[in-house]
């Protein structure tokens, strides 16, 4: 693991090779159990093998970004599978987004700052 300590909000990561799962969403008008389920998903997210942290930011529009970072695809797979995501999934789908993309990266380089590289 990297020696750099993170700021607050941003993930621990150790040094790379590691899975990056990159979900942006725009959130539709409802906000019925949104809150609750996020936590929820960040806590079981966060008992799976695999897992790293997570990092998310959502601005004034509605417009949000999280990133949750694995140690290797079977984890991130595996957490694709867990029954209550999947649920968490469906609701998303059917309650609170207007639209989403989701995108996975093998992270190969990474730099802190600001020193930088």
């Amino acid at each position: 693991m990297s020696d750099v300590h993170p700021a607050p909000g941003f993930a621990p990561l150790p040094d790379p090779p590691y899975y990056a799962v990159i979900f942006a969403s725009l959130r539709g008008a409802t906000d019925e159990g949104y809150g609750a389920m996020a936590e929820q998903m960040a806590a079981l997210a966060a008992q799976q093998p695999g897992y790293i942290g997570m990092e998310n930011a959502r601005d004034a529009t509605g417009f949000g970004l999280t990133v949750s970072y694995w140690i290797d695809e079977a984890a991130l797979i595996a957490w694709k599978a867990v029954a209550k995501h999947q649920l968490a999934q469906q609701l998303g789908k059917d309650r609170w987004y207007r639209h989403y993309a989701l995108r996975v990266a093998k992270v190969e380089r990474q730099y802190d700052g600001p020193e930088g590289r």
